[in-house]
């Protein structure tokens, strides 16, 4: 037997039929799908890399798309964010400066994350031959397996509790 308290809690708080929830998760699950499938295809096909001329040219250009897309998704979230009822707990100055640190926290890893990667190490150069020399294992390599996932994570939970 199943217990739906958990859900019927859940379903009471967020509006599930709201249109920017709706566009919120939908920008959430496109992004990864789709730079997934454009950098498999390319891969598969360097179709992308002879199109632009150079694999260097190609990865910068989906790297664009997919900062253009991340913007997109950022507004629908915050968008959502604005529109769904808040819990009366979280409306406080101890639940905004703890978000306010988890954001922090958060925006460390990815920047961190970055500059260590560079712009082709972020954003699939490996799918279109750019190969990193050697392994990063330096800060936050160090720290956490996948910095730039757990800090994206880490700021949008921060940002929803602000």
């Amino acid at each position: 037997q199943v217990d739906v308290t958990a859900m019927a809690q859940f379903f009471g708080y967020v509006d599930v039929t709201d249109s920017g929830f709706i566009a919120a998760v939908l920008s959430i699950a496109f992004n990864p799908f789709f730079w997934n499938v454009v950098a498999r295809w390319e891969h598969k096909t360097r179709a992308l890399s002879r199109v632009f001329g150079s694999p260097h040219t190609a990865c910068y250009c989906l790297g664009t798309v997919i900062l253009m897309l991340n913007c997109v998704r950022s507004h629908c979230f915050t968008e959502a964010m604005k529109s769904q009822p808040k819990l009366e707990g979280l409306d406080s100055h101890w639940a905004y400066y703890s978000g306010l640190v988890i954001l922090a926290v958060g925006t460390m890893f990815v920047i961190s994350s970055f500059l260590a990667l560079g712009f082709t190490g972020t954003f699939l150069g490996d799918y279109f031959g750019i190969l990193m020399e050697a392994k990063v294992t330096s800060f936050p390599f160090s720290v956490l397996d996948n910095p730039m996932y757990w800090g994206s994570t880490a700021i949008y939970l921060g940002w929803s509790l602000m």
